[in-house]
């Protein structure tokens, strides 16, 4: 009599059982990375660096137009600076000969002319340079000749006189300004012109400050208004060469 076969269970493999005779899983190797070339890459700014460097120098340009400012207030408030003042005192024509030749007309003139200058200033001196001083008469403004002043200096609430003369000798001019130079000669209604340019500089105690180009003028007056002692004020024009 036979014996009847036993059967044995199969056990079940654990969760996560792994077969030691079961071949390794190939594993993909990750794609490479392509290094982009350095052109490609952003710039790195400086602009911390920057917005320090413009907070600095707007700060230092404040700064300093500040105390430029404050400087020139109290230079103003203590010292209280004036401009020079020129007056016409007197334009004379001791000589005017037209003469009418085939050849044209021709102008001999003598000139002699005074100027009142005042420095009104209180703790200021003024140092003149050279100037030269140019005269025209008449609406057609006929030269007369130019002449220069040597430098000096002025001291505090002074006035001082300038004389100087011009001589225009056979200068051939146009016809009709000849005879309107004549006519107005005569009848005292010839206008005159003066023209000053110089150099002033300003004297605060022993020192002395740098100088300023200014032009002096005087004119659109009659030689009757200044032979009956009338004394116009000159227009100082500051930087206008």
């Amino acid at each position: 009599m036979k014996m009847a076969a036993t059967s044995v269970p199969v056990l079940q493999k654990p969760p996560g059982y792994r077969d030691p005779n079961a071949p390794l899983p190939s594993v993909k190797k990750p794609p490479q990375i392509r290094k982009l070339p350095p052109s490609f890459y952003p710039k790195r700014r400086r602009r911390g660096c920057c917005r320090l460097c413009c907070c600095f120098l707007c700060i230092f340009i404040f700064t300093l137009a500040f105390l430029l400012v404050l400087a020139g207030a109290l230079f103003y408030v203590w010292f209280e600076p004036k401009l020079p003042t020129f007056y016409l005192q007197s334009f004379k024509i001791p000589r005017l000969d037209i003469s009418v030749k085939p050849d044209g007309t021709y102008l001999d003139c003598q000139t002699d002319v005074r100027f009142e200058v005042t420095n009104p200033n209180h703790k200021i001196t003024f140092n003149y340079g050279r100037s030269q001083v140019r005269m025209t008469v008449g609406e057609d403004d006929v030269a007369l000749g130019s002449a220069f002043i040597p430098g000096f200096r002025q001291e505090q609430k002074n006035t001082t006189v300038l004389k100087f003369g011009t001589q225009a000798n056979h200068m051939l001019i146009d016809d009709n300004i000849g005879t309107k130079l004549k006519g107005g000669f005569r009848s005292k209604q010839l206008m005159v012109f003066v023209e000053v340019r110089t150099r002033v500089g300003l004297g605060l105690g022993g020192w002395k400050m740098g100088m300023l180009g200014i032009k002096v003028l005087c004119g659109d007056v009659s030689l009757k208004k200044l032979d009956g002692g009338a004394m116009p004020r000159c227009k100082v024009n500051l930087l206008n060469w």
